[in-house]
């Protein structure tokens, strides 16, 4: 059923096991023998108006229809995880206190319909059918909900959905069914949340409880099963229970995670045209640039005057990579780079080759022509290369 919490089978559950073939066993009786089913019929008039108060108990113990008492079957056998979990005496409290509810609720139900819609509800469906939909209250607060899978991209399958159809088809066997659905779910969860003290007034006795663990549980208890892996290598039983735990914990997270991020994959994005990506901010646009050659620039010598060599020596600053940020006072720097790729020509003057700027001629920069190697034509490149560069830092 999906319900991964503890072991398979009925190990460390003997109420539950002891129901699931006692009930199940007079349900065969009774389809055997149908002359004895009309003294376990659920009927509320004949309890009200000739006194038949035995019927609010057998009426409400066997079920007489197969496909209720299969549904029922399926419920508890996957509630037992609330006995090992709270333990026998609180698990049989539970269904004795929401047993005692539900009859009453019934009743007053019963009565409501009758006023409102003026119609007589004489017989309701026999069986444990009201405390077994007052476990759904536990079951929706306690055990966490985990993804399975997806049906069709929106429908979610959770380890919760089998038992939620169950019951549904529990729901709708029967046309008063949804009276005794409705009873059972207040009562569970008045007495779950322990109004008016319930869990203290209607509970099991400690000394029932012993009489039932030395008679009754060597009947129904099981084996624990030795074809699975064990979950738990502590030495105690709470160190086993804590890792158990622990790992339904690390499933519940795993589960949240990729939850999460099939929900943020599946979100549309803000706008049709994501700006930042189309113009990134100043300093990180170095991370998108297409790789550059690193470019010579010319050292001079601090004075006054203005130098006019040319230095050919090449800069001693590292080439920026690609995925490093760039800096506010380089970016000038660049975009001249990428306007005026540096060129090595060899002077018909010197037997070095000199290096030259020389601009796109479509380009819109401050440059529009170019000496080929006069020394006057670097200094007029210079200068207004200077001027752009310190006016665009500032």
């Amino acid at each position: 059923m999906f319900t991964t919490t503890g072991s398979r089978g009925l190990y460390k559950a003997p109420l539950s096991k002891g129901l699931l073939m006692v009930l199940n066993g007079l349900t065969v009786m009774l389809t055997l023998l149908p002359q004895y089913q009309e003294l376990f019929e659920y009927n509320l008039q004949a309890a009200v108006k000739q006194h038949q108060i035995w019927r609010l108990l057998l009426g409400r113990l066997v079920c007489l229809d197969v496909k209720d008492a299969f549904c029922t079957s399926l419920l508890i056998y996957n509630f037992r995880i609330f006995e090992r979990r709270f333990g026998t005496r609180k698990f049989a409290s539970f269904l004795l206190g929401t047993w005692c509810l539900s009859a009453l609720l019934d009743f007053l139900l019963a009565q409501a319909f009758q006023f409102l819609l003026e119609y007589e509800v004489e017989e309701l469906s026999a069986g444990l059918l009201a405390p077994v939909f007052s476990l759904f209250v536990p079951f929706y607060l306690l055990i966490p909900r985990m993804p399975v899978t997806q049906v069709l991209g929106h429908i979610q399958i959770t380890n919760k959905t089998l038992v939620y159809i169950v019951g549904l088809q529990l729901l709708t066997s029967s046309p008063f069914m949804w009276l005794l659905a409705l009873s059972g779910l207040i009562s569970g969860g008045l007495y779950h949340s322990n109004f008016l003290h319930l869990q203290k007034l209607l509970f099991v006795p400690v000394w029932v409880s012993r009489i039932g663990r030395y008679i009754l549980e060597p009947l129904f208890s099981s084996s624990e099963p030795t074809n699975e892996t064990p979950l738990g290598m502590g030495a105690t039983l709470d160190i086993q229970r804590q890792q158990r735990m622990d790992i339904l914990d690390q499933q519940l997270l795993l589960a949240q995670y990729n939850e999460a991020r099939r929900t943020a994959r599946q979100q549309p994005q803000p706008g049709l045209l994501q700006w930042t990506r189309l113009f990134p901010s100043l300093r990180q646009r170095g991370q998108n640039r297409p790789p550059m050659q690193p470019s010579p620039q010319a050292q001079t010598q601090p004075s006054t005057e203005p130098s006019t060599e040319p230095s050919t020596e090449p800069s001693t600053q590292p080439p920026l990579t690609d995925n490093s940020p760039v800096a506010e006072e380089q970016e000038p720097r660049l975009w001249f780079h990428s306007l005026c790729p540096p060129k090595k020509k060899k002077s018909s003057l010197s037997s070095q080759p000199s290096i030259f700027w020389e601009c796109h001629p479509d380009s819109n920069g401050p440059f529009k022509q170019h000496p080929q190697h006069s020394e006057t034509g670097l200094t007029e490149i210079r200068r207004p290369l200077d001027t752009a560069v310190s006016a665009t830092a500032r």
